[in-house]
């Protein structure tokens, strides 16, 4: 791995014994996304090591920032503008990009084209790099292939697992995570009655309509409750963050996990 910058820097890096190791394997640029990087390392390391686990060269370029989705959520078209012109600079480099939400996956794969619709040049180079970015799960199973990820042990036997509203409605994932789950062994996915509802939090409406979002989690939380599941699977920051703690102002401790940490068996932390 070539790691640059951040939480990353507390990685040991050692490039150029892993150029002569990679040859010519696909050189993936890791979206770290801001939620991971300030919040949950962890699920960059164990993102890090699926990838390196399937033969994936994976970099961390150095100056990456927000992908703008806070800012186009919130009608701020000039900064988000600003902010996906340089995403694309910091990624178009790469054969493939991959992040660990969806979210931030969606916005850069769904919404730059939108976002440059006035600068034709730009707009073609949007296309062009969202043909070849991924949410992790999916970049797993339907670029990699199952079979060449080398996935961990989990103490966990039962989880259930929440989809994340832009991941499956934006970029149709579903099936990925839980064809990766069923590799693992052992752990039995206890499927809640409506995985597919919002857990409420939605970036900026979490912010704007308060009691709304509570509402929505505390519905969502409860569902999580009713599997007797040991832990929530999830694959965007966001929801994990808002899940976990309603639940834990619930006074419930059951583990809200990203996939990317269940499938390496890394816990909450680990780097």
């Amino acid at each position: 791995m070539v790691i640059t910058t951040g939480w990353k820097a507390a990685c040991c890096i050692h490039l150029t014994s892993f150029q002569t190791f990679w040859g010519n394997a696909l050189r993936v640029g890791l979206f770290v996304t801001c939620l991971v990087d300030s919040m949950r390392p962890s699920v960059g390391f164990s993102t890090i090591e699926l990838l390196e686990s399937a033969g994936c060269e994976v970099v961390v370029p150095q100056a990456q920032t927000c992908c703008g989705q806070p800012a186009w959520n919130s009608g701020d078209h000039e900064s988000t503008h600003k902010l996906a012109q340089k995403w694309l600079a910091e990624f178009e480099q790469f054969d493939y990009v991959v992040a660990p939400s969806g979210s931030c996956a969606g916005m850069t794969k769904v919404h730059y084209t939108e976002v440059f619709k006035n600068d034709p040049d730009l707009k073609m180079r949007a296309a062009r790099l969202a043909a070849r970015t991924y949410e992790l799960t999916d970049f797993l199973v339907n670029v990699l292939g199952v079979d060449k990820v080398k996935l961990g042990i989990s103490e966990l036997k039962q989880i259930t697992y929440h989809d994340s509203c832009s991941g499956l409605r934006e970029l149709g994932v579903q099936k990925q995570p839980r064809t990766l789950i069923g590799k693992m062994g052992g752990v039995e996915i206890l499927e809640m009655k409506d995985s597919r509802q919002c857990c409420g939090f939605g970036g900026t409406f979490a912010l704007k309509y308060g009691e709304v979002s509570s509402a929505i989690c505390t519905d969502k939380c409860e569902q999580v409750q009713a599997t007797g599941a040991q832990a929530v699977v999830l694959g965007d920051l966001g929801c994990m963050l808002n899940i976990e703690g309603r639940l834990r102002r619930m006074g419930d401790n059951t583990q809200v996990l990203h996939v990317a940490e269940l499938l390496t068996g890394r816990k909450p932390g680990q780097i």
